[in-house]
């Protein structure tokens, strides 16, 4: 899991804000770029900045600053705040930022977010910023009638790759992430999720890291000393925990499910390393108990399961995978292998 440092900027200078609330901002820093200097000694390659300016005010108000970090600095630099137009995507893209994130634009106008990914690919991210699960504009003092796993699916439709999503009442605040919300999007999406919003401290890295988000943004706990940058990278560099899930048998039941219409396709078996090494590729793998090998679904039929999410059940004992299957799931040719009726009677 990648971990961003985070650095906000409000009248020039880096401050933090608690739950968006602009009457709240605080300096935490006093130079951008020795603050990012100091990110990147630490082992940070990406960082994530923002324009607070910016964003209430629909202007690239602190351009300067993010294009001097990028050139100032090896790190990776990713910016939102106030970009509304594609001469201000073009400008940050062609002057050493990494990766832009459209925000309100992606609410109000979708047509220029689709441009955008359609020109730059994987350099635009949509950030998805919610109030009680509703999307908040404008510096997030707009909330609007949208749902935030509606409009990820709606940007994932475009082409979007990376969605950076905040629980506004959780940013700044120190009391965690919301790993329900989190769960909930990155399991509706196969874009890769960065969890903003909440970071309070070591722990909550692990949690995000076993939770399979891609990313995690940390601020106020680095700037209050709760966090520290090295320990984070190396705990995001660890692999996840799956450990639970096999702590009853070797080998757990994995339930596969068609994505797009709901229909259940096959049942299989997965020990640790066939789980592992399906979240890895994004393909199905399993084990065979007959065989007593792995086995890859589609590497002879060429029907492969192209996977959007796995999900463990309350005992953590059974996965449900939903994927993209092509061709038939099943060895008979049959879309499903739950296709043999057997019967139902009402007792009277």
């Amino acid at each position: 899991m990648i971990i961003f440092p985070a650095i906000d900027i409000k009248d020039g200078s880096c401050v933090r804000l608690v739950k968006g609330d602009y009457a709240t901002a605080h300096k935490v820093a006093e130079d951008p770029v020795q603050t990012a200097r100091s990110f990147e000694a630490a082992g940070a390659q990406w960082i994530h900045m923002v324009d607070l300016d910016g964003a209430k005010d629909a202007a690239l108000v602190n351009r300067d600053i993010f294009i001097r970090v990028a050139r100032e600095t090896n790190l990776k630099v990713e910016v939102g705040g106030g970009i509304r137009s594609m001469e201000a995507v073009d400008d940050y893209l062609s002057n050493g930022i990494a990766r832009v994130i459209l925000g309100s634009a992606a609410v109000k106008n979708p047509e220029f977010a689709r441009e955008a990914v359609a020109k730059y690919g994987d350099r635009i991210a949509i950030g998805i910023d919610a109030r009680k699960g509703m999307v908040a504009a404008e510096g997030w003092l707009d909330t609007s009638d949208v749902y935030f796993t509606d409009l990820a699916v709606a940007m994932e439709k475009i082409g979007v790759k990376t969605i950076i999503f905040t629980d506004i009442s959780r940013d700044g605040t120190l009391t965690g992430p919301n790993l329900e919300q989190l769960t909930e999007i990155n399991s509706a999406v196969s874009c890769d999720i960065i969890a903003s919003g909440g970071v309070s401290g070591i722990e909550d890295i692990i949690a995000l890291r076993d939770a399979g988000l891609y990313g995690a943004i940390a601020g106020k706990a680095i700037y209050t000393g709760a966090l520290h940058v090295a320990d984070a990278i190396a705990e995001g560099d660890k692999p996840r925990d799956l450990s639970r899930y096999f702590a009853k048998s070797e080998l757990i039941p994995a339930i596969v499910q068609e994505a797009s219409t709901g229909e259940v396709l096959m049942l299989a078996y997965m020990n640790e390393e066939s789980l592992r090494l399906t979240l890895a590729t994004g393909m199905t793998w399993f084990w065979s108990r007959s065989r007593g090998e792995l086995w890859n679904k589609g590497a002879t039929s060429g029907h492969y399961q192209k996977v959007l999410s796995v999900s463990g059940d309350c005992d953590d004992d059974t996965l449900l995978i939903k994927v993209e299957q092509t061709g038939a799931a099943c060895h008979t040719g049959n879309h499903s292998c739950f296709f043999q009726p057997i019967g139902f009677k009402k007792s009277k």
